[in-house]
């Protein structure tokens, strides 16, 4: 795919949640499907007539087991952030449909403890998590999505 091709590929509408601890941490998971220390927040796609919140509800359920009732969703983000994916893997991830992905990006406090997270899931994307905390968050994402990791901080952290 040429750049020119790259550039007029739409984003991917996407929510991404950031887990906080009472200890305010934040929960990362590290992704199973590369070898890389790729270690991120969970987030994913926003399916027709969902809103954001209901979409990070659902994905916060799929990759880390745990429920709405274990959470208060305290804030969601009014902008959309974005990223590209490196050329490499444009035309390869999400059948080649999209550049990159617009997120909104909700900020959610964890009530309940350790044992209810549960990434053994039915479509697992982590093979480990931990809480991390906010200082060392950005340092440790994939190169592609420190910018992203860097604004949902400057909008969410003076509540964390």
């Amino acid at each position: 795919m040429t750049p020119q091709e790259s550039a007029a590929l739409p984003y991917r509408p996407c929510v991404g949640v950031m887990l906080v601890n009472a200890a305010g941490h934040i929960f990362t998971g590290r992704r199973i499907d590369t070898e890389a220390q790729a270690w991120q927040m969970p987030q994913g796609g926003i399916d027709a007539g969902e809103s954001a919140e209901e979409a990070a509800l659902r994905e916060l359920w799929e990759e880390t087991g745990v429920s709405a009732d274990k959470v208060v969703v305290e804030a969601i983000s009014e902008e959309w952030v974005r990223y590209d994916l490196p050329e490499a893997l444009i035309g390869k991830v999400w059948k080649g449909k999209y550049r990159g992905q617009e997120q909104k990006w909700a900020l959610m406090r964890f009530q309940g403890s350790d044992e209810d997270i549960v990434i053994a899931t039915e479509h697992p994307e982590f093979d480990a998590w931990q809480w991390m905390p906010p200082e060392d968050l950005v340092a440790n994402i994939v190169p592609f999505k420190r910018e992203v990791y860097a604004r949902v901080l400057e909008l969410f952290g003076d509540r964390i």
